[in-house]
């Protein structure tokens, strides 16, 4: 589906089949010298077919086009090795472009197995954390090889079309999450970084991120913004930006109060036990949840935990096999 959103913008609805959100939405902005496409898709045929088809119906020349990655997640950035021309620059934070060619290297074990050993760490059944780390659509549909991105930095501008849009990076979602802020028009492109029908999955899988903490910090950032049109990486746009923020933020605070509820109650617990404990919006019981679905979710746990962590709230405990539980200061 390609659908015009503002002058000169379009929007491509990329499906991404066997996943939770349905689709991404892939950004074009059509110049007269140049094109900005603005996300892709993974990198697998469904996505690929429509994205094509998608560029073919507003007759977008790839030869005179450049990309812009919001985050590295494989949603976003699987697809663009197939699709850019020489000449063509590939934008991206610091941060997240080394993620992407990182995980999309000729040997990217160590990358994941640093995740997986993490996750055992914390609890994750080992051969669970194996198979999930296996089936992992960033393993499966990343690009096809690494790129040479030009890096941006908070506050750079990218023109477009008549656009001049500012880079705010948002850390939280990823380590460089960046946003669009079009402050003429009001215009702010999102990224994953605020959604309107769904909340951001804030996920951490090293102790070293502080995933919510940026995440709260990028959200009172953009706060004071004025932002009359959101153009969301997934379902459609929306208008009422401040109260979608504060909506996120008191989320996850929240969630921050479940977490030390769970840890309060059961004394010692490992991060993973703390996730099987939490109230997710998946239907049936945590023992039915698929591999994916503990991934992520333990991944969303450990960030309220380390938040906690972090403020002084709770404590680790390393017992002798190198398990690490959780209590309350």
């Amino acid at each position: 589906m390609v659908e015009s959103v503002l002058p000169n913008i379009y929007r491509i609805e990329v499906p991404l089949p066997d996943n939770p959100l349905k689709a991404i939405n892939s950004y074009v902005i059509k110049g007269q010298k140049r094109n900005l496409i603005i996300d892709t898709g993974m990198n697998r045929a469904e996505c690929r077919t429509a994205l094509t088809a998608g560029l073919a119906q507003i007759n977008i020349d790839l030869e005179n086009t450049d990309f812009f990655i919001t985050h590295y997640h494989i949603d976003h950035s699987g697809l663009v090795s197939s699709f850019i021309k020489p000449g063509a620059k590939v934008y991206a934070s610091e941060d997240d472009g080394i993620v992407i060619n990182r995980a999309s290297g000729g040997d990217t074990r160590e990358y994941w197995m640093e995740l997986q050993e993490y996750a055992a760490k914390h609890g994750f059944p080992p051969k669970l954390a194996e198979q999930a780390i296996l089936n992992h659509p960033g393993n499966a549909y990343k690009p096809e090889h690494p790129l040479n991105f030009t890096y941006i930095l908070d506050g750079d501008f990218i023109k477009a079309a008549d656009y001049n849009f500012q880079c705010i990076i948002t850390p939280g979602h990823t380590g460089g999450h960046v946003c669009l802020y079009e402050k003429e028009r009001k215009i702010f492109i999102s990224g994953d970084h605020v959604l309107e029908n769904i909340t951001p999955n804030i996920s951490q899988y090293s102790e070293d991120e502080h995933a919510l903490d940026n995440y709260l910090q990028s959200l009172d950032k953009v706060a004071g913004l004025s932002v009359d049109f959101v153009l969301p990486a997934h379902h459609g746009t929306f208008r009422n930006f401040a109260a979608r923020v504060r909506q996120l933020k008191e989320h996850h605070l929240s969630r921050i109060e479940e977490v030390w509820q769970i840890v309060r109650e059961y004394k010692s617990v490992s991060a993973y036990e703390i996730a099987s404990r939490m109230t997710w919006d998946m239907r049936g019981n945590w023992e039915d949840y698929m591999v994916q679905q503990k991934w992520f979710a333990f991944g969303e746990a450990v960030s309220h935990i380390e938040f906690l962590h972090g403020v002084g709230r709770l404590t680790p405990i390393q017992g002798h096999n190198g398990l690490i539980n959780w209590t309350i200061k």
